[in-house]
């Protein structure tokens, strides 16, 4: 059996951010177990590896939720990365933050030392700008972001349709004003994927303090007289251990995370002994406070060859477009699908942007699980970045082989659908401008929509999450709280969770970068030069 001073359960953004920061000090062991593999290979490393890693079971978990009742009782698919890098190594690479005033309402809700900033110091920590030397980006931190390498027309179709329909340009969305639209800063360099694994951990493999696990899943926490000693994990078929002698900490993902500290005795205690569980810690708040953005597409024909799709003249094109990325690392498989996009107001007098649109170079339909709509054409996302609604992951069983019970609610705050109603006709409002007339086709699924009723049941029957899963172990100093400011697992010792289940509320745009924020931030914590604006 081994120990180690930190022991880390789950190598998504999160944890491979931490097992480097913490594995810099030399005196320090650290070990790292990862479920999946080794999260590289070329479907992770090329971008539009992605259209075949998020619907297959490859390096994905391919979660599905619970029957939502106000979503016609469809189970909706959610994917979540089972690699080193986690999501990072399937995920769309765009690289937001969400809004400033996010973060200070953390801070407002009781969370000191995470308003915004003490947050952007982080952000700038991490960051490898390729292209923006401001105040508000980092040019030598270990994720590379920049410009997109596709260099696809269809950008230029889009902000022009945009501003013909009203709306402002942003050249960065993570910069003083986030409303408007632009292109996508990707963490990608070269043309190639740059997951949270290939950032922080490939650099550090030679270190001999850093023990990394892969196809080790974690069953539970080893708990010794209410403080963390360790994880129990399976690997090879063999049930092991291996103990912390300072810290376990938990960054297995929104869904994972509370289902571990679940299956360890940690959340409602009446729920797990109906599961015949032991009660180590009565921690109601374990699971619950889930929020994700919920999201519906406009979808549109079209005959361009620089959209992606299947037909005689796109395969030519598809064998042209392999070679020059193998000689330039451009073009369309750079792509990250999702090239641009915006952040907008459904209401001008709203105080901040209240829906993300992503406006994608493909027919992009049931996650690409579909395959009857391969031709060519163009999708219009549009999310609801602050969703009312609040659901919640349970055991589905004491068997720590079994997927969590994953419960959203969707729309079960009617102002959810009243706002994501008025998104869709904002993105509409988009796509009829007169920039999309040469390459506008037919309106799939949802062009008969015109009346609000109507919009109300295409919602209902087409909507799906964009993968922002947050909230499950939220920081917080009140009785549903799960973790404290500092991330630490209340009335227990030596437990912390680091990942975007701490989040007490969803931020207003794509949650990777946050993720990794709250680790590097949690890095600092551990390590003791942890100061409030300030990154050690």
């Amino acid at each position: 059996m081994q120990r180690f001073d930190y022991v880390i359960a789950g190598g998504g953004s999160a944890g491979c951010v931490l097992a480097s920061r913490l594995s810099e000090d030399p005196d320090i062991t650290v070990c790292l177990l990862e479920a999946g593999g080794n999260g590289d290979g070329w479907l992770v490393r090329v971008p539009l590896g992605m259209v075949i890693t998020v619907p297959a079971p490859l390096s994905n978990w391919c979660f599905k939720t619970v029957p939502q009742s106000q979503l016609n009782g469809r189970r909706l698919y959610q994917p979540r990365g089972r690699a080193l890098g986690g999501s990072s190594a399937i995920n769309a690479m765009i690289y937001t933050r969400g809004h400033p005033s996010d973060y200070d309402d953390w801070a407002a809700a009781g969370n000191s030392g995470w308003s915004w900033n003490d947050v952007l110091p982080y952000f700038k920590r991490m960051e490898a700008n390729g292209r923006i030397r401001d105040e508000w980006h980092g040019v030598d931190g270990p994720l590379p972001v920049n410009d997109s390498f596709t260099g696809n027309p269809m950008h230029k179709v889009f902000l022009d349709a945009a501003c013909q329909a009203g709306f402002a340009l942003s050249p960065d969305f993570n910069g003083h004003i986030q409303e408007g639209v632009g292109v996508y800063q990707v963490t990608q360099r070269n043309g190639e994927r740059w997951s949270a694994a290939r950032a922080y951990l490939e650099p550090n493999l030679s270190r001999r303090n850093l023990q990394i696990l892969t196809r080790s899943r974690v069953r539970r926490v080893l708990l010794r007289n209410r403080r963390a000693a360790g994880v129990e994990f399976i690997r090879e078929g063999r049930i092991q251990q291996v103990l912390a002698r300072r810290e376990v900490i938990l960054s297995a993902g929104t869904f994972q995370s509370p289902q571990l500290l679940m299956l360890s005795g940690i959340g409602d205690g009446r729920a797990l002994q109906a599961l015949g569980i032991s009660v180590q810690q009565h921690l109601p708040g374990v699971g619950g406070n889930l929020q994700d953005h919920l999201d519906i597409t406009l979808i549109h024909r079209a005959r361009s060859l620089d959209l992606i799709g299947a037909s005689p003249r796109g395969i030519g094109r598809l064998v042209r477009e392999i070679a020059r990325y193998r000689r330039e690392r451009r073009g369309m498989l750079a792509t990250n699908v999702a090239e641009a996009g915006g952040f907008l107001k459904t209401d001008a007098a709203l105080p901040r942007p209240d829906v993300q649109l992503h406006f994608c170079v493909a027919v992009v339909h049931n996650h690409g699980r579909t395959l009857q709509h391969l031709h060519h054409g163009y999708s219009l996302h549009v999310c609801l970045l602050r969703p009312a609604s609040r659901g919640r992951v349970l055991l589905a069983s004491a068997d720590p082989a079994a997927a969590p019970h994953i419960d959203p609610a969707y729309l079960s705050d009617a102002r959810d659908l009243d706002r994501l109603a008025r998104g869709f006709r904002l993105a509409r409002r988009i796509l009829s401008a007169p920039a999309f007339k040469p390459y506008r086709g037919q309106e799939l699924f949802s062009g008969k929509a015109s009346d609000d009723t109507q919009i109300r049941d295409v919602i209902r029957a087409r909507a799906e999450t964009i993968y922002h899963p947050v909230g499950t172990c939220r920081m917080g100093d009140d009785a549903a709280a799960v973790v404290d400011a500092q991330l630490r697992v209340h009335g227990l010792d030596g437990l912390r969770v680091v990942d975007a289940s701490v989040m007490p509320s969803l931020v207003g745009g794509n949650t990777n970068a946050p993720a990794m924020m709250i680790a590097e931030k949690a890095a600092d914590m551990i390590r003791g030069k942890f100061r409030s604006g300030e990154a050690g």
